[in-house]
């Protein structure tokens, strides 16, 4: 990732707190936007994901994780949502295979596992890198790039 200036670090005590920021993101997100999320296994990339769909659908609403299928889609009243788990794929260009380009036509796409994209970014998006903690401790560090139409708007989140 490229950043024009160095992001401040969000810290997440806890699981809820992981689904609050994609809450506050599902609020700000915008047709044609994707979400990316960067961050090792268990960092809470789903867990932020589950907090973003349940904003913009309902507060019960299943969200598995994609790894199996790939991709889940949800439709929320303001906007489709397609959720990427890009983990088990080979080539960055599956996930256009998948349906990526459609995916930001006209809603929007979360992505786990962006760098397997090859550098094939979408070009307005909210970059998020999870951070695991000190080992026995809880909590999660999360930090917030905005890209294309999202530059800037990601100090609505950390300010």
């Amino acid at each position: 990732m490229n950043h024009a200036a160095d992001p401040a670090p969000v810290n997440l005590a806890d699981p809820a707190a992981v689904e609050r920021l994609g809450a506050a993101v599902a609020s700000r997100l915008q047709a044609g936007e994707a979400v990316c999320l960067f961050g090792p296994l268990g960092a809470g990339k789903t867990t932020l994901a589950r907090g973003l769909i349940r904003a913009l659908t309902t507060p019960d609403e299943d969200v598995p994780s994609p790894t199996f299928t790939l991709v889940q889609l949800y439709a929320a009243p303001a906007f489709p949502i397609a959720h990427f788990d890009l983990y088990r794929l080979t080539r960055g260009e599956e996930a256009f295979e998948l349906g990526l380009d459609e995916a930001l036509e006209d809603g929007v796409a979360l992505i786990e596992w962006p760098e397997r994209l090859e550098g094939r970014l979408p070009l307005d998006r909210l970059d998020i890198v999870l951070a695991l903690p000190e080992t026995g401790t809880e909590g999660r560090t999360a930090l917030l790039a905005g890209h294309g139409s999202w530059a800037g708007r990601e100090t609505e989140l950390t300010g």
